[in-house]
């Protein structure tokens, strides 16, 4: 019998998308379904729309989307339950994630309005679950490239050919919110080196890893924070106006991602990420244990 999280399994590519502040929805999956999950891990922040969308040329690509922040925006950064997200990606199939974040520009060169798409970043998060291990089994995954470069790549050239004016890589900073930054600590992470500023990429950039998904983030620059003294100091309001003017910038470079994506695994893997992971004596875990992590691990144990 072949594990649902193994290779035999996963060599259909099926992209997954989680849409941030401003894309609830798209409406290029009207025609999809909308699919209740319950996880291991609690759950998501609402139901998955699933669908396949026609490609010329290619066989139909399977989508599915989830809008992070739930119908209506109703969840706060902090309170995404992030693992049952992704834990939901996952058994429907999902290969590849790309994470739709509003981010604050930390660079003049980063106007808002302009996409970025980041290969690095700095967690300043407190109390997120940012793991799917614990209570049984340990494992650490590696994340010194916290995306995957062919993929984000893809992604990135998607969005170009949609458009947008694009900035390749950059150090983007995950803060808790739900207040935006103080003065001093914006300044602190220009002197750090970073690009962008956000609340909501991490743990799903980590919990992505673990879930052995291909990971890349477009990143929308909505303002500049609060560090540049000739613009006005952030506000949600004006984030807002800048995201209803890109949501269908974003949706477009999706579609491009959609149809520049191969149909199999093979031409574009994604992270075999707990392969040896796990420093668990296998011997002593649980069922309970076993049961939660096997969608993530069950096919290494």
């Amino acid at each position: 019998m072949v594990h649902p999280a193994s290779p035999a399994a996963r060599q259909r590519l099926v992209l997954g998308v989680i849409g941030g502040s401003g894309l609830y929805k798209m409406p290029a999956l009207a025609g999809g379904t909308a699919v209740e999950i319950d996880t291991p891990f609690g759950k998501p922040s609402g139901a998955f729309t699933c669908a396949k969308l026609p490609r010329a040329g290619k066989p139909e690509l399977e989508i599915v989307f989830v809008a992070r922040h739930g119908a209506g925006h109703r969840l706060l950064p902090a309170e995404v339950n992030y693992r049952a997200n992704v834990h939901g990606l996952k058994q429907l199939g999902v290969t590849h994630m790309l994470s739709v974040t509003a981010v604050g520009s930390l660079r003049k060169k980063i106007v808002p309005g302009h996409l970025v798409f980041p290969d690095q970043f700095i967690d300043r998060t407190r109390s997120r679950a940012s793991t799917f291990f614990g209570e049984g089994i340990v494992g650490h995954v590696q994340f010194g490239q916290p995306t995957t470069p062919a993929f984000r790549d893809l992604a990135r050239d998607a969005a170009e050919e949609a458009g947008a004016t694009v900035h390749d890589g950059g150090t983007l900073v995950v803060i808790d919110g739900p207040a935006f930054s103080t003065k001093a600590e914006s300044l602190l992470y220009r002197e750090w080196g970073a690009s962008i500023i956000g609340m909501t990429t991490l743990p799903e950039a980590k919990l992505a890893r673990e879930a052995e998904m291909a990971y890349a983030a477009l990143a929308l620059a909505t303002d500049y924070d609060c560090w540049h003294e000739a613009e006005e100091e952030v506000s949600a309001a004006s984030v807002m106006q800048i995201v209803a003017k890109n949501v269908e910038l974003a949706q477009r470079a999706i579609l491009e991602l959609v149809a520049a994506l191969p149909a199999s695994t093979e031409d574009l893997p994604y992270p075999r990420a707990c392969d040896h992971a796990v420093i668990t004596d296998p011997s002593t875990i649980s069922d309970a244990a076993r049961q939660r992590l096997d969608l993530i691990v069950g096919h290494y144990l």
